[in-house]
């Protein structure tokens, strides 16, 4: 097939490209490289299944042209990282919003299916454990105040799915969604806020690993792998049209406790520090302590199951780094 992936040059995007292009498909991807990289995408350099048009896709003429000729839409540009969205929020909003938008429009216009790459950032304050269930793709969702910048992201986020949904039910276009749990592995940078990149590149260089807040927050890792697998099952998988879903990984542990292993694991001298998240985002950032995603309905469609264990997938990013 002919299959168009926004955001191609990304970490996800970019191995995405490497799955679809090993599996026979001609691949075009649009990509500003604001937050993606050539290099994640340089071993397509000489292959002719693969095209990279560096622009936005805010640029409707060009969205028209590439819509129109391909098969498929992946749609997983977007402004991502913590740090991202607390320095330029009016990128975050716009590209995630009108970016939607306009990918949604174009593949209506055109009735291709289209899978909107999401996140658990949309479930915002809201925290499983402690004697509740992991987090269902219809469990309410509990959002911060609006002068709290850091759950523009998540809205933004949110309004991407409640348009992508109002699209499947008043026009009937195929649409996914797949709503990602921290995704990791090689190529992923530590540039935008992502823990776990920034925790192995500063162990590898023997400087402080900086763990924000108490350390206590949990979270579920989920290898790029895995993800890259789940999102071409569910695009072929004719029960996923329409649908949100989860795709995580179940197993969790604490920030304070990933800081030790990729210390342990990359037999650093680093020390581990720990600051406050007004020191590291400003007065009044709020963070979730606890979050963990519910499969079911994952495994229900396409039999997922997850391959990477928690130290095969921190070993994948030490290798890459080193």
């Amino acid at each position: 097939m002919k299959i168009l992936i926004t955001g191609g040059a990304g970490f996800i995007g970019s191995h995405l490209v490497d799955r679809l292009v090993r599996d026979g498909h001609d691949v075009t991807s649009v990509d500003d490289l604001s937050t993606g990289s050539m290099k994640n995408i340089r071993q397509h350099q000489n292959n002719g299944r693969f095209k990279l048009v560096v622009d936005t896709i805010l640029n409707e003429r060009l969205m028209d042209e590439m819509v129109s000729a391909c098969d498929q839409v992946y749609h997983l540009a977007a402004a991502v990282g913590v740090k991202l969205i607390m320095n330029r929020p009016v990128e975050t909003l716009e590209t995630n919003v009108k970016g939607t938008e306009m990918v949604l429009s174009m593949a209506n216009k055109y009735k291709k299916k289209v899978l909107i790459a999401s996140t658990s950032e949309v479930y915002g304050k809201i925290m499983n454990g402690n004697g509740t269930p992991p987090l269902k793709e219809d469990t309410d969702r509990l959002m911060g105040a609006t002068t709290k910048r850091r759950w523009a992201y998540a809205c933004s986020k949110a309004f991407d799915e409640f348009l992508a949904l109002a699209y499947y039910e008043e026009k009937r276009l195929p649409v996914i969604i797949a709503r990602l749990f921290n995704t990791v592995g090689p190529r992923q940078t530590g540039q935008y806020g992502m823990v776990l990149p920034n925790f192995v590149q500063k162990a590898l260089i023997g400087k402080p690993i900086i763990v924000y807040g108490d350390g206590f927050q949990s979270r579920s890792f989920t290898h790029i792998d895995d993800v890259v697998e789940a999102l071409v099952c569910l695009m072929a998988e004719p029960a996923a049209v329409g649908q949100v879903i989860n795709v995580g990984n179940e197993e969790e542990i604490t920030i304070k406790e990933l800081a030790l292993m990729v210390k342990k694991m990359t037999q650093s001298s680093s020390e581990i520090e720990s600051i406050t998240y007004d020191r590291a985002y400003g007065p009044g950032f709020e963070d979730m302590q606890r979050r963990s995603p519910d499969i079911s309905k994952l495994r229900s469609l396409i039999g997922f199951e997850p391959r990477g264990d928690l130290h095969s997938i921190i070993q994948s990013v030490i290798d890459y780094y080193l």
